[in-house]
């Protein structure tokens, strides 16, 4: 078993209170009445509380600037509401089954109020405040408010680091296990192993593309044999201390031909240019620009067919993302993958990402192994 670093700090009563206060504010500036949050990422971040078993009863946080933080809860969940971390941040009102529980929310909201709303939320939910409130209207969070969770403090960045650190030690280890003659599943399950071995609560995906497969950038580890002569992408990451790792690497069994040694260098150089350009200020959108330009000077820029990055936290894919269109600036504190990729259909891809996080005068990558071809057995 691998040596775990301590568990960090548990976040406050007094923590969840300034993001609750901070998401009201910025609410209000957004021109909204305020958020109602459901289950989900936003709620869990918000007030440490996230019901054990989402399920058709509703469950909302009310957030309004200059106002107390109100949740509504089915009253057989009141007391595991009442014991999260941020309780005694927000008051709790409760309602029963046989009860309408769009009546009792219509209570904490204003009748013509237009409400920034959790992406989770679940339709019926949303389209029963609709009927019972039909003067209010609602944007999706990840809209009105794209900058709710993207700029994370220092105790969340130190989370990150340790879930990086720990996704780059499972990369290490990884390396020295059997790829040639075992399927992608067996390698994807080694992976998921070592994760939860080097800290891992959570295992959120293990992507082993070899050969073909590679050059489909969401592949699902299958019964594919991975044979000599394969270059494998490996994308894989989950929640450590409820915060995401993402890092991918490109390997190969033997040693890699001219072409794909091209190929991954190419993409190297495109994650690296991305990297450097990373400094408060810049939109979103210049750092896919800048690792797109690399890949398409050198030829293969209809080969690259994703976004370059996606923000990370408390979910592994959140805003900001690093896309063209994408005009929002880049703001110290800000996380994210950089992991531009080159796939050649029907003969194999690659692709390289890091966690970068952007600081006062540039960016700090929170995934530090090798980024050249490593040549695995």
């Amino acid at each position: 078993m691998a040596e775990q670093a301590p568990a960090p700090a548990p976040f406050t009563r007094e923590d969840h209170a300034a993001r609750m206060d901070r998401a009201a504010r910025d609410a209000a500036a957004a021109g909204l009445a305020g958020l109602v949050v459901m289950p989900g990422p936003d709620l869990a971040w918000l007030t440490g509380y996230l019901p054990t078993a989402t399920t058709e009863r509703l469950t909302a946080l009310v957030l309004s600037a200059g106002e107390e933080p109100r949740m509504l809860v089915p009253a057989l969940e009141r007391g595991d509401a009442e014991a999260a971390p941020g309780a005694g941040a927000f008051a709790v009102s409760d309602w029963r089954d046989g009860q309408d529980p769009y009546a009792a929310a219509a209570g904490l909201l204003r009748p013509d109020g237009r409400y920034g709303i959790s992406d989770s939320s679940w339709a019926m939910h949303l389209l029963g405040l609709q009927r019972t409130l039909p003067g209010t209207s609602y944007a999706a969070l990840s809209e009105a408010l794209p900058m709710l969770r993207a700029v994370k403090d220092a105790a969340e960045l130190e989370r990150l680091a340790a879930a990086g650190a720990a996704a780059d030690a499972a990369y290490r280890d990884v390396l020295g296990v059997r790829f040639a003659g075992r399927r992608e599943s067996e390698v994807a399950a080694d992976l998921a192993a070592l994760l939860l071995e080097h800290g891992h609560s959570q295992v959120d995906f293990t992507v082993v593309g070899s050969g073909p497969n590679g050059a489909n950038p969401h592949h699902e580890a299958g019964g594919r044999v991975i044979g000599d002569g394969d270059t494998v992408v490996l994308d894989f990451g989950g929640l450590r201390h409820g915060y995401g790792s993402d890092t991918s690497r490109t390997v190969h069994v033997g040693e890699p031909t001219a072409e794909e040694r091209r190929v991954h260098d190419v993409v190297r150089e495109a994650q690296q240019a991305a990297f450097e350009a990373v400094r408060p200020g810049i939109a979103c959108q210049e750092v896919d620009r800048v690792a797109r330009a690399v890949i398409t000077g050198a030829g293969y820029g209809e080969y690259f067919i994703h976004r370059t990055g996606h923000g990370i936290g408390v979910t592994t894919h959140e805003p900001p993302y690093m896309v063209e269109g994408e005009e929002l600036p880049l703001v110290p504190g800000m996380c994210f993958s950089i992991e531009p990729g080159i796939y050649l259909p029907g003969r194999f891809g690659v692709r390289i990402e890091d966690i970068v996080v952007c600081t006062e005068d540039g960016g700090r990558r929170l995934n530090t192994t090798p980024r050249e071809m490593a040549v695995v057995a």
